[in-house]
């Protein structure tokens, strides 16, 4: 099983910059950020598979930029915004019909911890 050790977040203003990483020990075929807000389902934020083949939710679309580097996984934030405050969670995620990755929940095998992006206006 993949365990996940994630650094990063923190606090910053509106406009401004975050990097969050992920240390993956083992295989998982998609590379998964997702992100809860309070109140708020937890919702897929941008996905790598094996591939370096990349996808991001609407919302996030030429802000965010996920990336991968052997076992690290990194998620560069830039332009934040206050809807952004979250709790973001790095993920194994199975794909979708053996090589599609859906930023989908229900597919994930295993989560990080968790590391809090808290962005003011």
């Amino acid at each position: 099983q993949v365990r996940l050790v994630e650094s990063g977040g923190g606090s910053v203003q509106a406009g401004g910059s975050l990097t969050l990483s992920c240390v993956a020990s083992g295989y998982s075929y998609c590379m998964t950020w997702f992100r809860q807000a309070p109140g708020k389902e937890r919702e897929g934020v941008a996905v790598i598979d094996k591939n370096g083949y990349t996808r991001y939710a609407e919302s996030v679309k030429g802000r965010f930029t996920v990336s991968k580097d052997n076992a690290k996984i990194t998620l560069q934030m830039n332009s934040l915004k206050p809807e952004d405050t979250a709790m973001y969670y790095c993920a194994a995620e199975r794909p979708f019909g053996g090589s599609y990755c859906v930023m989908s929940r229900f597919n994930v095998d295993t989560w990080g911890q968790g590391t809090q992006v808290t962005v003011s206006s």
